[in-house]
This record gives structure tokens, sequence and C-alpha cells, in this order.
């Protein structure tokens, strides 16, 4: 006799809440901004996770609270690479960095030339705006891919989280033993650290958003870069999150109109990074190396580890077995169709 399937009494209970859940954020966006600083990323992960638990095993909190652990001491190590900098106090690189830009671009500065001809301080042009909502989207894009694959596909996050901490550990790396001045801070924007390489250049990250009536996004940003690690600079954190979260669902997504706007995307963040000042051109570059050889890493491991248990299984098959259906197949057949 089958077996009935078990009924999810709570499944709408958890939509309901999702669904109040994600009104509050973007109400909350609206009025004050994106949340920037780790804690409250961590925080507003974590409620979305246990309404997305709610109902669930005795084993599913468990996973759950294993898996946020991972997560926010991850995002938390990021922030403490400030004051591991100001222990180990690496001489600041500015010079060395700016020189390379200069090298590649024929002599020219390319934050000094984007700024020079696209930048008014009377019009916020449509591509201020673009620089805008790609920049502040670093925010967002790394946040909402944890906590939906989490919540839908777990063997999946578990592959981007393995791309995603190499990428930050390495980066933490090097802020502590190579901290690196951004063009905003090389061409005087520091009252701390006094520069002078570069001609005075803005800093204009929020202008969009203030332009689109988003006052408070900008405020919040304003107010939460000031305890974040000013010399972060390479490699770009921004650029290699872009990289990152595009590279892991290409393979996934079939429709090409959405593979070109996919490919945009780090491609614009590069751009932007330049034309705010936010960071050089090798900043860009290397996070996007470091992105490709997290992927090179994670998957000849994973290549290796899938072989070994293929050969596994095959060795241990008895003949006129059935095959058991695999979970992690099942999860993967789920993804292909996204």
């Amino acid at each position: 006799m089958l077996e009935e399937p078990r009924v999810d009494r709570w499944r709408w209970v958890r939509l309901g809440m999702g669904l109040a859940y994600l009104v509050a954020y973007v109400a909350w966006f609206f009025v004050h901004g994106v949340i920037i600083d780790r804690i409250s990323a961590s925080i507003s992960i974590a409620l979305a996770l246990v309404i997305a638990t709610i109902g669930k095993s005795g084993r599913a909190w468990r996973m759950l609270a294993v898996d946020f652990v991972v997560m926010a001491s991850i995002w938390m190590m990021y922030d403490e690479t400030r004051g591991a900098a100001d222990r180990v106090g690496m001489p600041l690189q500015a010079s060395s960095v700016r020189d390379i830009d200069r090298f590649v671009f024929g002599g020219t500065d390319p934050n000094v030339w984007l700024q020079q001809r696209y930048f008014s301080d009377a019009v916020v042009h449509w591509y201020d705006v673009v620089a805008s909502i790609v920049y502040y989207s670093h925010f967002i894009v790394p946040v909402v891919i944890l906590t939906v694959l989490r919540v839908r596909y777990r063997a999946q996050w578990v592959r981007f989280m393995r791309r995603f901490a190499t990428v930050l550990t390495m980066a933490c790396i090097s802020y502590v033993l190579l901290p690196t001045a951004p063009p905003w801070m090389a061409s005087g924007g520091s009252t701390s650290i006094r520069l002078s390489l570069l001609p005075p250049l803005e800093r204009p990250a929020g202008r969009g958003w203030d332009a689109i009536g988003l006052d408070g996004f900008v405020h919040a940003w304003e107010t939460g870069r000031d305890w974040v690690n000013p010399v972060a600079a390479m490699p770009s954190l921004h650029a290699g999150f872009a990289l990152l979260a595009v590279v892991f669902w290409f393979p996934h997504i079939q429709r090409r109109s959405v593979r070109v706007a996919m490919l945009a995307y780090p491609l614009v963040m590069g751009v932007a990074l330049v034309y705010l000042a936010e960071h050089w051109v090798i900043d860009i570059t290397a996070g996007w190396g470091v992105v490709g050889a997290s992927f090179v890493l994670w998957g000849t491991i994973e290549r290796r580890r899938d072989k070994r248990q293929a050969d596994g299984v095959e060795s241990a098959s008895v003949p006129g077995e059935v095959d058991l259906v695999d979970p992690a197949e099942t999860e993967e057949q789920m993804w292909q169709a996204v």
C-alpha cells in the first residue's frame, strides 16, 4: 500500500510571512536605503531563513544554525580587516597602483579621464543614476543569492559559498598585507590620510540615488562607509562579486537576452567603479582574477570528488539492483529548470 504524501501544513504560513517580510524590506529600502553594515545584513538574512524554516524538522533547524554561523562569520571577517591592517602596519600602496593604471592606459589616469569628460556638478546625467544603482547592487545581489540558494537549493548554496568564501578570504588577506588607497583618497579626498597623486576627484556614488528622490539611501551609505576599511581597494569586491554572481548562474540560464544582460553587469560595474573614483582599474582586474582562481580551484576539487564518488558507486553496484534516486541529482534537475 502506497504511503500518502505528507501534507505541509506550514507552507502557507511561510509564504504569508515571507511576503510580509518582502514588503517590509522594500518599504525599509525606500525610506532608509539598503542595509549596508554586516550586522544588519546578517540579521536580515537570518529573519528570511527562519521564516523559510518554520514548520520543518529539528534537523532542518540545526542545519540552518550551522549554515548561518558560517555565513555570518564570513561577513564579519571583512569588517575585522580594518583593525588587522592597522596592527600589521604594512605600507600603504598608492603610487604603485596608479603607475600600473597609467602604464596600461598610455600615461592616462582612467579615473581622471572619465570624470573630466562626463562628470558635471550642475547636472546629474542618466549614467550617473545607472552608476549609482549598479554600485549599490553590490550590497543587495550577494545577499539575495545567498538567501535564495539556501532556501531553495542548499547543495548549490554550498557550491556558491565555497567560491564566495574563497574570494572574500583572499581579498581580506590582501587588505591586511597590501592596503591600497582608492583613487578618491589618492586625489586628496581623505582628511586622515593626506595624498595628492591625482587631480581632485569627486566621490559621487550616491548622487544618482539623490537625483531620483532616495535621499535616505544616500544618507545610510554615507553614514555606514565611515566605519569600513577605507584602504580595502585591492582587489575590488564590488567587481569580484558582480562577476561571481554572473559566472555561477550563467551555465544555468538558457535565454540569450538574459545571458547578454548578465555579461553586461560586471562590465558596467567595472566602468562605474572607475568613474566614481572608488577603484583603480587594476583593483577591478584583480577582483575578477580572484573570482577566476576560486572557480578553477573548486571546479577541480569538485570534479575529482565527483569522479571518486562515481567510481565508488560503480564498483559497489550489484547487477540487477534498482538504482535509487540521488537527492543531489534531483536537486540538480530542479536547478536546471531555472
